[in-house]
This record gives C-alpha cells, sequence and structure tokens, in this order.
C-alpha cells in the first residue's frame, strides 16, 4: 500500500493548481517542488510547455538563462519561481544575505542572478519557501534581491501573485499579503506565530486540498519520471513512497 500524501506532494499538488491557463512556465535551478508542480500541471494540460533549467529532457534553451531573459521580455513566460533566504511583508525578496547590511552580511549567499529583472515581466510570479519561520518571512528583507509591490505609495507593474510556504498560501494584492489557505494541521494563530510579517485573512479562510489519489499516482508515477533527470533524489523519493510508504 502507498503512503499518504506528504507536505511535498500537497505543495506539488497546489503549484500544479496555481499554474491553471499558464502557456509556459519557467522553473529556475534547484526547485524540485517547483518543477514537479509544473510537471504535473502538464499532465492536466499537455499544451503547457515547461523550461526546467538544469534539465537536458525539459529545457528548450540552448543559451542558458540568456535565452530565459529573452523569453521573458518578450512576454513568453507566463509564471515563474522566486524564493530567497528572507521574503517580507512588501514581496520583497533576498538573496544576497543576511545578518547586518550590506556589503557585510554574517552570511553570503550566490546572489540574485536574474531575479529582479524576472520579477518585473513575468505576470505570474510565484514566491515560494518551504521553510515557513519568522526567520524567513520578515517584516523587512536585509537587502532586496527583487522588489516586491514597492515602497508604500508607489505602484510599480509586476510584484508577486503568490507566496507558497509549508504552512499556507498567501495572495498578495499590491499592499500585502492575504492568508487564502492553510495546510492541514495548521491555524491562523499558528501561522501568525511563525511569520514575521502583518498580513490579512481572507473571510473565509479556506484548507489546502490533500491531493487524492490519482494525483498521487501521477506525483510518484509520470512526474517522478520526468523528474529524474534534473533531481534524481527527488525523484526517487517520490517513487519510493508508491513502492514501500517511505517518507
Amino acid at each position: 500500500m502507498s503512503a499518504p500524501a506528504s507536505r511535498r506532494e500537497l505543495l506539488i499538488a497546489t503549484i500544479a493548481e496555481l499554474l491553471a491557463g499558464c502557456r509556459h512556465v519557467a522553473v529556475g535551478a534547484a526547485s524540485p517542488i517547483p518543477a514537479a508542480g509544473a510537471l504535473l500541471a502538464r499532465t492536466r494540460d499537455p499544451g503547457l510547455r515547461v523550461s526546467l533549467l538544469g534539465s537536458p529532457a525539459h529545457n528548450g534553451f540552448t543559451d542558458g538563462g540568456k535565452e530565459l531573459f529573452d523569453c521573458a521580455a518578450q512576454g513568453r513566460i507566463d509564471a515563474f519561481f522566486l524564493s530567497g533566504a528572507q521574503i517580507d511583508g512588501r514581496g520583497n525578496v533576498n538573496l544576497l544575505g543576511v545578518g547586518g547590511s550590506y556589503p557585510r552580511f554574517e552570511r553570503r549567499f550566490q546572489g540574485c542572478f536574474g531575479a529582479p529583472y524576472l520579477a518585473f515581466l513575468v505576470p505570474r510570479l510565484i514566491l515560494f519557501r518551504e521553510e515557513h519561520t519568522p526567520a524567513t518571512l520578515v517584516e523587512r528583507v536585509d537587502f532586496v534581491s527583487a522588489p516586491g509591490s514597492g515602497p508604500p505609495g508607489v505602484h510599480r507593474p509586476g510584484g508577486p501573485a503568490f507566496l507558497l510556504t509549508g504552512r499556507c498560501l498567501f495572495r498578495f494584492t499590491g499592499e500585502g499579503f492575504v492568508l487564502e489557505r492553510l495546510h492541514p494541521g495548521e491555524t491562523v494563530a499558528s501561522v501568525r506565530a511563525a511569520t514575521g510579517f502583518a498580513f490579512t485573512v481572507a473571510t473565509p479562510v479556506a484548507t489546502s486540498s490533500v491531493p487524492d489519489a490519482a494525483t498521487l499516482e501521477t506525483i510518484r508515477g509520470p512526474v517522478a519520471r520526468a523528474l529524474a533527470d534534473a533531481y534524481p533524489r527527488f525523484a526517487a523519493r517520490l517513487t519510493e513512497r508508491a513502492l514501500c510508504g517511505k517518507s
């Protein structure tokens, strides 16, 4: 008997829902859960183009990030994912460093690459951070790698559409985040305690749907096989849940 749905499989299924209606979804490197969600969405809409950076089988680009950026500038990418060391209540993402201030951080990371560029151009920008703690979802990021809505009262195009975490799903309004869905086992109080920024709550707030048996079979079968060239260990863990119920 296969294992019940894991939290990561719930996130994969949620991502597939958020991509409904897209024509072309691009996923950056080191993003196995968004990649799996995009591939699951493609099983429901075979016309969906999925570009996974780092995947020989699912990436039509031949010149790396250059073609990705050119495609975004032409309006031919409908959805993209951003994560970061910190995300704040204005939708700003920090990919550079934490602790202190630029250029002297206590911890330094690789940086933003094309994140700020894509944040302005991709209409369905989905922020994703599996870890949901006050250290990752902060009142104000230590450095803005990719801007969210901009300063209060200043309108700019773009900005995130959603923030998906291991605890919940937020929708972004341009002014801040609205709690849309709680994952099973979470409450509004538990999300508030784990979040460093203020947010409003939808009325009513929904509960994220646990993937049904058919969805789990697709995630652990065709999606895992498609994912294996870019993320072999992650794909193997998905397959194991179908074969012997391991986490």
